[in-house]
């Protein structure tokens, strides 16, 4: 249920500010527009901030006007802290947002709504619900509660949300009630099968470049149990392809018969190297990411290592190995 003290507070309030995580993916994105969406029809200032640009294969997402950059050029703009409640969404702890931490702490009232377990419950109000597929499905319950009405906008943003963090319905993480929230999102008239092509089948001839560079970096360890993708900064600049369309190439490893994790690591500089996890079965890849200030899911978790491309494959490799020789 949903706390009430979460829902007086945004009745209250006249002013809100949405933050997703960094790089924001479709959850945070969807449930981020959805609620946003949701609070103007109740007359509320709404202000969206994310920290890069809006992901293309996302463009299709209404309420995007309601967005705007945060950047270095308005940190000391005081008209971008006179947020009255402040919510955190599909974030995990206050790393998280970034530069944007300081709208967060500016804040009078200070929300975080997520699905994560590794959460660090860093606001005054916290609502965490693990057993969630995504955050979008805590947002469609919020509105509910609140009972804002529906539309065919805020239900295309909460069924992209659950579709993406589901990876199209197919992960552990969907329930039944899964089923039954998006049974009642569909009923609005959304095109389910342009939302699955954009999101899952089309891709442009870039990262298709970068996808046949990064599937010839592949390696397995382990009697093929464990399996490594790596892209370098050069492999993308080659391609042509955007940082986004990285999106979704550790599949390709963690697909192969026989592997329980793969490991995709990214080079975005020369000394700061993204890692994702990904489980078929019984590895935790959150309590291995969890060593160095990430986060995520038992099946799917992330983490950025402040080391060479080579040191991080090696650190990740090492502890990928320990955890699964722990399970032999």
């Amino acid at each position: 249920m949903i706390p009430q003290e979460i829902m007086d507070t945004l009745k209250n309030s006249k002013s809100i500010i949405i933050l997703p995580h960094i790089s924001a993916d479709g959850d945070a994105l969807g449930s981020s527009l959805a609620l946003a969406l949701a609070l103007q029809q109740e007359n509320k200032d709404i202000k969206l901030y994310i920290e890069e640009e809006f992901p293309q294969m996302y463009s299709f997402l209404p309420g995007k006007e309601l967005v705007s950059i945060y950047s270095d050029d308005n940190t000391n703009d005081q008209r971008v802290f006179n947020g009255e409640t402040v919510i955190a969404l599909d974030t995990g702890d206050i790393g998280r947002l970034g530069k944007r931490a300081k709208i967060f702490n500016n804040a009078i009232h200070k929300i975080n709504i997520d699905h994560h377990p590794t959460n660090t419950y860093f606001a005054e109000m916290n609502y965490i619900c693990e057993n969630a597929s995504a955050t979008g499905e805590i947002i469609f319950q919020l509105i509910k509660a609140m009972d804002i009405k529906f539309d065919v906008d805020i239900a295309l943003c909460l069924y992209t949300a659950i579709l993406t963090d589901t990876g199209g319905f197919k992960y552990s993480n969907t329930t039944s009630l899964t089923h039954l929230i998006v049974s009642q999102l569909v009923s609005y008239g959304i095109d389910i099968s342009a939302v699955s092509f954009r999101i899952f089948d089309s891709i442009s001839e870039n990262k298709l470049k970068l996808i046949g560079s990064a599937i010839n970096t592949i390696e397995l360890f382990e009697n093929g149990k464990i399996a490594l993708i790596t892209i370098t900064k050069k492999m993308i600049a080659d391609s042509g392809a955007i940082e986004e369309e990285t999106e979704g190439i550790v599949d390709y490893a963690r697909n192969i018969s026989g592997v329980e994790v793969a490991a995709f690591v990214k080079e975005k500089f020369d000394n700061e190297v993204k890692v994702s996890l990904r489980s078929n079965s019984y590895i935790d890849v959150s309590q291995i990411v969890n060593k160095y200030s990430g986060g995520g899911h038992k099946r799917a978790a992330g983490c950025t290592l402040n080391t060479s491309l080579l040191e991080t494959k090696k650190i990740i490799l090492n502890d990928l190995i320990k955890a699964v020789k722990s399970r032999m």
